[in-house]
Formats: structure tokens, sequence, C-alpha cells
């Protein structure tokens, strides 16, 4: 479970727009591995 953690953070940081060609995307990639690890978190504390 906390390998999971892990590489969703890392998905995340990996999300945001850096990119000229990502720019594009807006946040869309960051928010939704946001709102996976805000699941599991809260799966995980429940």
């Amino acid at each position: 479970m906390e390998l999971l953690i892990v590489l969703l953070i890392v998905f995340w940081i990996l999300g945001l727009p850096r990119w000229p060609y990502s720019r594009g995307w807006g946040y869309f990639p960051s928010g939704l591995i946001t709102l996976i690890l805000l699941i599991l978190l809260l799966s995980l504390l429940f």
C-alpha cells in the first residue's frame, strides 16, 4: 500500500504541466492523480 502511495506521488509530480505541449492540458493529469491519492488516503484513515 505504501508503494502505491509513493507511485501516485511520483506520478502527481510528473503530471504537472511543465512542457509547452502539455500546457494546454491544464491541471487535469495532476488533478486526477490528486483525487486518486485523496481517495486512497481517506480509505487508509477510515
